[in-house]
């Protein structure tokens, strides 16, 4: 059911092409027994089908090898705590205390996931460009297939950088059979990152036939991301400044921010206006929840003696932090505390942190931005269309994850059966796409391009479009009676910018409000050169609440990026993959 976009042959491709996701160089390339014979894919049909099957990847397959980086990002970042217990895929707790170690088999999973897709990317390239124009393609369709295949391979090797630094770059000339699959991670590959999406952004087309394929914005729009990874404003504004004033979705829709911010987490609304790319989620489709979004299985709320209806009801992981909570109070303009004083004591929220669920609670009484209920499950605040969150009967252990509920990636009751798999052993198997970038990201990376080239008014309008945004009334969590669900209050900047520093920290503090919980906030942390100060002061901070951050420490030059796995190590010969400093 529902969506049709560019996974209807998706699951007969997992499984040929299933021997990839194997240990071993098998990441490289995909030729052992019983895989894909290249010949019987050798047309038009069968390289699309080759090329959704790339695609196909984006679904990360398990919450360990996951592209919604929902621990690596959000988690290791400061934005939600790993939630559950502390038993319950206990490998994530070195994680988030950033102790990871390079046996770890969560670094493998993600590994593979990522080599998985750009061995099918590589393959999609070598068998559309063994076909020739036009007895067995369209000149039009070969030139549109490998630049997709590019995009996506661009995309996966983003993905591995991000995460692991110095990862090997593979492309289609890499083979068994040329005796060359050895390759060596003694390279920055951000110019061949570069080189895959500046293809797929020339040679794209604008709009698709299916909206679930990349198109020439969203080829543009991680290009810009890339070169503001290495700092590259000014090549990023000039892209930004395509994007923002004629950017299209796939399906041929204008960039633009959607009225309401919660309507892109609803899967009533999935590929809109604010979706430049995305994984497409489908349910009830005869594949056992397998094109549903199984990385984000284990996100919702946990039945912990709750009476009535509960979303999920499994598995209380990736709860939301104190310290994410406190970020969205605001000072009595509406605007953010920008002077760091939202820990403190007199400003931070309240919370029902101890509490049972049974003893009264007095609701936090103080100004807050609206999208802390779209972001955050919070006791005595309407949970979507669940009634009242009900506090610790939906947490699993209040004293290991905290008193928060995720939200972001949850169904509505009134999606219950039709937006959520009827076929597997939970409903948190859903249809709700997650975006791996949308319009706000893209504007807010446009607005700190702008900081760092002197555009400080005009890095503040660009911030201004997303907090006038939020601040629609129409989008307000409301109570049955129609009243706001607590006293928000937001404000645009109205004073002019002029001091580059304050812009920064203006720019980055609505980039962590606004995309909260969507596994980017690590990566920024990491990019903008502040994660050691910023996560040893979370560390700090969120171990006054919880006992499982005791004695985590953020180690400069070191925990910026995870281990080289250490099966892709011993599986290479001796000195071809290097690990990453800090973990020998």
């Amino acid at each position: 059911m529902k969506k049709t976009i560019i996974r209807t042959v998706a699951l007969t491709l997992v499984a040929t092409l299933a021997t990839i996701s194997s240990c071993g160089k098998k990441y490289l390339e995909v030729e052992p027994i019983g895989a894909l014979v290249p010949s019987a894919v050798a047309s038009q049909k069968g390289v699309e089908q080759l090329l959704i099957g790339t695609y196909a990847v984006l679904n990360g397959s398990n919450w360990n090898a996951s592209f919604t980086n929902w621990i690596l990002g959000s988690s290791c970042g400061g934005d939600a705590n790993k939630g559950s217990n502390a038993g319950d895929q206990s490998q994530m707790n070195e994680i988030v205390r950033y102790e990871g170690q390079p046996v770890n088999g969560d670094f493998n999973s993600k590994w593979v996931a990522v080599y998985n897709g750009v061995a099918r990317a590589n393959q999609t390239i070598n068998i559309t460009n063994s076909l020739t124009v036009p007895s067995q393609i369209a000149d039009a369709a070969k030139k549109r297939i490998i630049a997709e295949a590019r995009f996506l391979r661009g995309f996966y090797h983003l993905e591995g950088k991000k995460v692991f630094n110095q990862i090997p770059f593979v492309d289609e000339t890499i083979s068994y059979g040329a005796g060359n699959f050895n390759i060596p991670n003694d390279k920055d590959i951000w110019p061949q990152i570069e080189a895959d999406l500046q293809f797929a952004y020339d040679n794209l087309p604008e709009t698709q036939s299916q909206v679930g394929r990349a198109n020439k914005s969203a080829a543009g729009a991680f290009l810009a991301k890339v070169y503001m990874f290495q700092r590259k404003f000014a090549p990023a504004k000039a892209l930004f400044d395509v994007l923002t004033t004629s950017g299209r979705t796939s399906g041929g829709i204008r960039y633009a921010l959607m009225d309401q911010f919660s309507r892109n987490f609803d899967a009533d609304f999935d590929n809109n206006s604010e979706s430049i790319f995305s994984f497409q989620a489908s349910v009830n489709d005869g594949t056992g929840a397998s094109n549903a979004a199984p990385d984000l299985v284990l996100n919702f709320p946990h039945n912990n003696g709750a009476s009535g209806n509960i979303p999920a009801g499994c598995c209380g992981f990736h709860q939301p932090s104190f310290d994410l909570a406190n970020s969205y109070r605001v000072d009595a303009n509406g605007l953010p505390l920008l002077d760091g004083s939202a820990n403190t004591p007199a400003n931070e929220l309240r919370t029902d942190f101890g509490l049972g669920a049974a003893q009264a609670f007095t609701p936090d009484p103080g100004t807050l931005d609206p999208r802390i209920d779209w972001t955050i499950g919070r006791r005595g605040i309407p949970f979507l269309d669940w009634g009242n969150h009900p506090g610790n009967s939906w947490i699993r252990d209040a004293g290991n994850g905290g008193p928060f509920s995720p939200m972001k990636n949850v169904f509505r009751l009134g999606q219950q059966g039709r937006l959520t798999d009827n076929s597997s052993w939970t409903p948190g198997y859903t249809a709700i796409n997650y975006n791996f970038m949308r319009y706000s990201d893209l504007l807010l990376m446009a607005a700190e391009a702008e900081v760092e080239l002197g555009g400080l008014e005009r890095a503040r309008a660009l911030v201004n479009q997303i907090r006038r945004r939020a601040a629609n009334p129409a989008g307000f969590v409301r109570r049955p009676d129609g009243t706001p669900a607590a006293n928000y209050r937001i404000a645009e900047y109205s004073a002019p910018w002029t001091d580059a520093a304050t812009a920064r920290t203006a720019v980055r503090y609505e980039r962590r409000i606004e995309l909260a919980m969507e596994g980017h906030r690590f990566f920024d942390l990491v990019r903008w050169g502040v994660a050691n100060q910023t996560l040893n002061a979370y560390l700090a901070f969120e171990g006054r609440k919880l006992n499982f951050f005791s004695g985590a420490r953020f180690v400069a030059g070191k925990s910026e990026y995870f281990p080289i796995p250490q099966n892709q190590i011993d599986i290479s010969p001796v000195g071809t993959l290097r690990q990453n400093p800090g973990y020998n």
